[in-house]
């Protein structure tokens, strides 16, 4: 009798794993933070790295994506072995992958060296983020898991914030920019402690086989979409480089969805995206984060080469970002009961709309308080939305496949990030080259000095302090140089925040008309489905 209590007192968890899963949520939440600050820390980082590396506009792209690419081309067969092995394996494998190739990061001596340690460091990257809502989503009874998941996207939002304050710290102190990376070597040791101590291990009872035909396909199919957007400001949309890039990308996503539907135990079952909460669910979150990560990564530049910050000062004048995550992203549990998720998810991208559009009208002089409102409404938008969405998601799918539902949240995270920050990227070289081969078509300037001057703001700067240290260009030929990067620079910010406001609004506009009234949490009380909840099926 007194073990029927404890069970009904435990929602069927284990005792023991129930009194301590705020301690365990804690670990798993500063393990994502982690993960998600090692990809925002790099923004901060990036004006360093191009005058200490001096990296093409493109590999600067590359550093910054590899590590995003691999991650998010991952996750799904990464969420999957947890499933199989155990999660809290996958998730101490993950870590350990992390901290070593953070090492071989911070002391890597060219950019191409850096691309290939950031690549291996998603692989950790991507066994430790499904992991962590996986397991979250086991300890937690039904009428818990909405407030441990909203902390759990909240604190992935302040990680995004986070990561660049860290940097600023780091370069503020005078450390070299391979610091950036050595932070990550205490902190997975720490993390690593802590997971043996404290997290339990779960996994799927049932143990499917892998689907490495499907992993790969979709790795090919992600790569060569995101190689052919980096690629193309280079070689031009219609090269064919770019079209080769994207045609394979096109037919290995074919491929990806035909071999899945045949499959017998499929990575990611086509069918799911029948449901209305799993597919629409799945498109929100990632024109989220496409707006996200594009955005931290234009928007750490302008701070830094066009407003004049240092990187420390940078980051510190993001904070009211991280601040607003951290108090919304918790509340919006409350949010949903009142006006359902899709009154939510339409109110967030309302606020990312208008965030945007501000953000495309910035200039060189724009005042830092005009800045901060911009944060704030950024920040409101992604807050009341992200977290309600990913408890669609998850909820979408039976407890035992919670591997592989927290890697469907996870890897729509992760894509829209990488093809934000290739989108928006491409679109700001774009508009920087074309404003500032307008700009100096007639500056005397050396053609080896012009060709660097058109490959972006921060190696214009670089030229131009050259140039007067060597006598080769005069101080006013330098600020004019200066003054056409920076103005430059804001053509092609302009162009890429306009196209993360009109994703905002095709997001906005699909998800707010087809997204189901309910959470996935009205769906997650029954623990025994072995069917997709219906919280899409409605056809209305």
């Amino acid at each position: 009798m007194a073990h029927d209590v404890a069970s009904t007192d435990t929602h069927g968890i284990d005792p023991g794993v129930f009194e301590r899963r705020w301690q365990i949520h804690s670990v798993l939440c500063i393990s994502l933070v982690a993960v998600v600050a090692a990809v925002s820390s790099l923004n901060v980082a990036i004006p360093t790295i191009i005058k200490s590396l001096e990296p093409s506009p493109t590999q600067t792209l590359w550093i910054v994506d590899s590590y995003a690419l691999v991650f998010a081309g991952l996750l799904l067969p990464a969420g999957a072995l947890g499933d199989r092995i155990g999660r809290r394996k996958a998730l101490l494998g993950g870590i350990i992958v992390f901290g070593v190739m953070a090492l071989v990061a911070a002391f890597s001596g060219s950019a191409n060296s850096l691309i290939a340690a950031r690549s291996v460091m998603g692989i950790g990257a991507a066994l430790i983020m499904p992991a962590t809502l996986s397991i979250i989503t086991n300890i937690f009874p039904p009428h818990e898991r909405a407030k441990a998941i909203a902390a759990w996207a909240g604190l992935s939002g302040a990680g995004g914030a986070l990561g660049p304050l860290l940097s600023g710290l780091i370069l503020k102190a005078g450390w070299w920019w391979g610091s950036v990376f050595l932070i990550n070597v205490p902190i997975a040791v720490i993390l690593f402690t802590l997971v043996v101590l404290r997290v339990p291990e779960s996994k799927d009872p049932h143990g499917h086989a892998f689907d490495p035909i499907g992993s790969v396909l979709s790795i090919v199919m992600l790569g060569s979409l995101v190689f052919g957007i980096i690629e193309a400001p280079d070689y031009g949309w219609g090269s064919a480089r770019v079209l080769a890039a994207l045609g394979i990308a096109a037919v290995s996503g074919i491929g990806f969805v035909l071999y899945e539907l045949r499959a017998e135990h499929p990575m990611l079952d086509p069918r799911l995206f029948k449901f209305r909460g799993f597919s629409i669910g799945s498109l929100t979150i990632t024109c989220a984060f496409f707006c996200m990560f594009g955005t931290f990564y234009a928007f750490s530049q302008y701070l830094q080469f066009v407003k004049g910050y240092s990187p420390l000062g940078a980051a510190l004048r993001t904070l009211p970002q991280a601040a607003v995550m951290v108090a919304v992203a918790p509340r919006s549990p409350r949010l949903v009961a009142k006006i359902g998720v899709h009154n939510n998810v339409r109110m967030g991208f309302a606020f990312l709309v208008v965030g945007f559009f501000m953000m495309s009208r910035f200039t060189v002089d724009t005042p830092y308080w005009f800045i901060v409102i911009n944060l704030v409404v950024l920040a409101i938008g992604m807050s009341v939305m992200t977290a309600p969405t990913s408890a669609v998601i998850v909820g979408s799918l039976p407890q035992a496949k919670a591997g592989v539902g927290s890697a469907v949240n996870d890897v729509t995270r992760e894509v829209g990030g990488v093809l934000g920050i290739a989108f928006m990227g491409s679109f700001l070289s774009s508009g920087y080259l074309s404003k500032i081969t307008q700009l100096l078509g007639d500056a005397p300037i050396p053609e080896p000095a012009r060709r660097s001057i058109d490959e972006g703001i921060g190696v214009a700067y670089s030229v131009v302090d050259s140039g007067v240290d060597q006598g080769l260009i005069t101080n006013d030929v330098a600020e004019t140089v200066r003054a056409a990067a920076r103005e430059s620079f804001m053509n092609g910010n302009r162009q890429a925040f306009t196209v993360a406001m009109c994703v905002a609004i095709v997001g906005g506009v699909i998800a707010g008309v087809l997204m189901p009234k309910q959470s996935g949490f009205a769906h997650t009380v029954n623990d025994k489905r072995s069917q997709p909840a219906d919280d899409g099926a409605d056809p209305r």
